[in-house]
């Protein structure tokens, strides 16, 4: 008998889902709020159990789901990095929600609360979906749910400029998706399999045997491109700013911290269950990615610097972050992988606990986002201002935080990688200046004495951090320290996680 441990990838989506199922029916947003932070409570615990199993015996498993075996039914499989990322996941968006709670229920009319709600169980399914799927399609069909609940929750706020974002993320979701299709079509046509274990050995057959290169080449192209537009790498990033800096707090948080992370973890399986990582090497996909990928660490970093908005700038800051990401998988070996995976637990941290920080600042000034306004909005939520400042010293690469960490351990990449070592090097050292640029200008102005509200006629007020506000940016705020701090058990989960891919 299977213990039951091995149920609870199956069990977190099913429950995630009858969540959103629930507070649909529910006309009170606080009552759906209090479900959704539950199930994300206890999703959350089974994810630290199914950790603790998976870590603990070095080891992984596949799930059947209904009766139809391989290579026709449908599996989900669980390991050290899918349990990992799937606790990260639970506790980012639960801190996101609490921090930006007062917001969700000033800015979304009482109406639509519940269904707000419902978008963010959506999301969760959709998240953990990616992170546990064996079957490349169902990894599709949870893209699709992923990219309307992601909709959803920025047009949630329903003025002018949210749905105009909105339109703009929809078109640009739906090419990549459209890319992913299409690349999923190709590949099925040459395989007949949908499995990512049997498709990982029809294509290795293939690729020894010299055959269909130049399809292969194409559709695994179209796949990463597809996941690259979702996922707002440079040069397809121009939807982001708008969608998260117009956004309620806890959607911008939310978008950033955790979403655009989904489809990057999804190309990481991709990559190992599907296509070796020297397979891929081989088609010359990786130094495209690093290319675009250090790109998007330089442009990011300079349209921030441009950017007196707040939370514009700090969206602008993700492309950049994004950036750090696909660089470390073009490297295209497993250092650089690490590194990458390490920076998207990172960065789940760190950029929500930037976004309601902004939030709580701004509230000290009328909810105004222009950083010109938000003068000495530190001194009148310190805790806000303590919040942002140990995420703008993380992003900016201060040892002890998490920051520093990832550019540590790309930097280490870069030394064993081949052509790329040298450009690696000085993308980060410049990458790491611009991030300083505009970050530390950013945490001055918060915490100077004097004060510009006056000239927009809003008066300066002390606001008093909620409960929800505190567990939020504590716990965010001791995610980041402690991954700078204690990062090798966590570095040595996703390697061995990696290493069962």
């Amino acid at each position: 008998m299977r213990p039951f441990y091995e149920n609870l990838p199956f069990l977190c989506i099913f429950l995630a889902m009858l969540a959103g199922i629930t507070t649909s029916i529910l006309h009170s947003g606080k009552w759906a709020m209090r479900i959704s932070i539950t199930v994300l409570t206890v999703i959350g615990a089974a994810s630290a159990w199914l950790l603790y199993e998976t870590a603990s015996q070095n080891t992984y498993f596949v799930y059947a789901m209904g009766k139809f075996p391989s290579p026709w039914g449908n599996e989900l499989r669980a390991g050290p990095l899918e349990a990992g990322l799937a606790l990260v996941f639970c506790i980012v968006m639960a801190c996101s929600l609490l921090g930006g709670l007062k917001d969700i229920f000033e800015d979304i009319l009482p109406g639509k609360q519940n269904l707000y709600f419902v978008m963010m169980d959506m999301l969760l399914a959709s998240l953990l979906s990616m992170l546990y799927t064996n079957d490349i399609f169902t990894g599709y069909v949870f893209i699709e749910i992923n990219t309307i609940a992601a909709c959803a929750i920025v047009m949630a706020k329903d003025n002018n400029q949210t749905l105009v974002a909105t339109m703009r993320y929809l078109v640009m979701s739906l090419l990549g998706s459209g890319l992913f299709l299409i690349s999923l079509a190709l590949l099925y046509s040459i395989t007949g399999h949908l499995l990512m274990p049997q498709l990982g050995e029809s294509i290795h057959k293939l690729f020894v045997g010299g055959m269909y290169n130049e399809p292969l080449t194409v559709l695994v192209g179209l796949m990463v491109l597809g996941l690259a537009i979702k996922s707002a790498l440079f040069p397809f990033h121009s939807w982001l700013p708008d969608a998260h800096g117009s956004s309620t707090t806890a959607s911008s948080a939310i978008l950033s911290g955790l979403v655009l992370k989904g489809y990057i973890v999804l190309l990481i399986k991709i990559f190992y269950r599907v296509f070796s990582i020297s397979e891929v090497r081989s088609l010359k996909i990786t130094n495209v990615l690093f290319v675009l990928g250090a790109l998007a660490m330089i442009m990011g970093s300079v349209k921030a610097l441009q950017e007196g908005h707040s939370k514009r700038m700090v969206a602008y800051s993700s492309v950049a972050q994004i950036g750090y990401i696909y660089m470390g998988l073009g490297l295209g070996i497993e250092a650089g992988v690490v590194a990458a995976v390490f920076q998207i637990i990172a960065h789940a941290f760190t950029k929500p606990l930037l976004f309601v920080s902004v939030g709580a600042l701004s509230s000290t000034a009328g909810h105004e986002k222009k950083w010109y306004y938000l003068r000495g909005a530190g001194r009148r939520c310190k805790l806000a201002g303590i919040g942002f400042t140990v995420g703008g010293l993380s992003m900016v690469g201060i040892p002890l935080l998490a920051g520093f960490v990832t550019k540590l351990y790309l930097a280490q990449g870069a030394t064993l990688a081949a052509w790329q070592t040298v450009a690696a090097l000085a993308v980060l050292a410049v990458s790491s200046v611009l991030n300083a640029m505009y970050y530390i200008p950013a945490i001055v102005q918060i915490w100077s004495a004097d004060s510009t509200c006056q000239e927009i006629g809003v008066k300066p007020q002390v606001v008093r951090a909620n409960p929800a506000l505190v567990v939020s940016i504590v716990v965010l705020g001791a995610g980041v320290i402690l991954l700078g701090v204690c990062y090798r058990p966590v570095v040595s989960v996703i390697s061995a996680g990696l290493a069962l891919l």
